[in-house]
């Protein structure tokens, strides 16, 4: 759901605290089920379904791999009560490097060599109005500058954002599951060891494609539009 927020205040880089630890320790007081994560870095968030490449085809209306070259602050909701007094949303701007798939059934803006996606963003520390606490969410990059990225993507209120939690992968080096998750960088036995790849109940892409390159990621989306054409 879209928030309404106070208008933006540009930023220069910002001043982030140890988000990792924080997760660590949040994650261990909490003891939320849903913290299925290795830092315990937060709930997953899904608009739609993101886990399999039938969801991403039934759902998405582009799925690109991009790489993050810049981010910026792009709006402001105040908190009134709490630890933070501001929530700050983040878009961050992707250079597009393939689009391996497009959905012709719904409309939607034509994606060129770079699009704006809102990812997750940073909190205020209230004590000093300043600090800023990146959001993290459970099981899922948080799309930062130097990275890149598999995302599955859909257009909501006039911009870009992701189907949920399993629909951005990273992909650093051209391989699922190797660069940026959860606030942390991993290669493909860390990402497999946070996301628990291993379970049964997981039947995901990520878990399908882990350690593949964009070949594979194209033959399994054109696999899942055939099946459902």
């Amino acid at each position: 759901m879209r928030r309404n927020f106070l208008p933006a205040r540009l930023t220069g880089r910002p001043v982030v605290a140890g988000a990792a630890a924080i997760g660590v320790v949040a994650g261990v007081l909490i003891g939320w089920p849903g913290l299925d994560t290795v830092n315990g870095c937060g709930l997953a968030v899904n608009r739609y379904p993101s886990e399999t490449a039938k969801d991403w085809v039934r759902y998405a209306d582009v799925v690109v791999v991009g790489r993050a070259v810049e981010e910026r602050e792009s709006g402001r909701e105040e908190l009134s009560a709490g630890t933070y007094s501001y929530e700050v949303e983040r878009t961050v701007q992707l250079e597009v490097q393939d689009k391996p798939f497009t959905s012709t059934t719904r409309s939607h803006p034509t994606v060129g060599s770079s699009l704006d996606y809102i990812g997750l963003g940073w909190n205020v520390l209230r004590s000093d109005g300043k600090t800023l606490i990146p959001e993290l969410t459970g099981d899922a990059p948080r799309v930062v500058p130097d990275h890149t990225y598999v995302l599955a993507l859909r257009w909501e209120d006039e911009r870009w954002v992701s189907l949920g939690e399993g629909a951005v992968v990273p992909f650093d080096g051209q391989s699922v599951g190797n660069g940026e998750w959860c606030g942390q960088v991993v290669d493909t036995d860390g990402f497999a060891q946070g996301e628990r790849t291993g379970r049964r109940s997981d039947h995901s892409l990520e878990k399908t494609l882990l350690g593949q390159g964009l070949p594979a990621l194209k033959s399994a989306l054109d696999a899942a539009a055939k099946k459902a054409s």
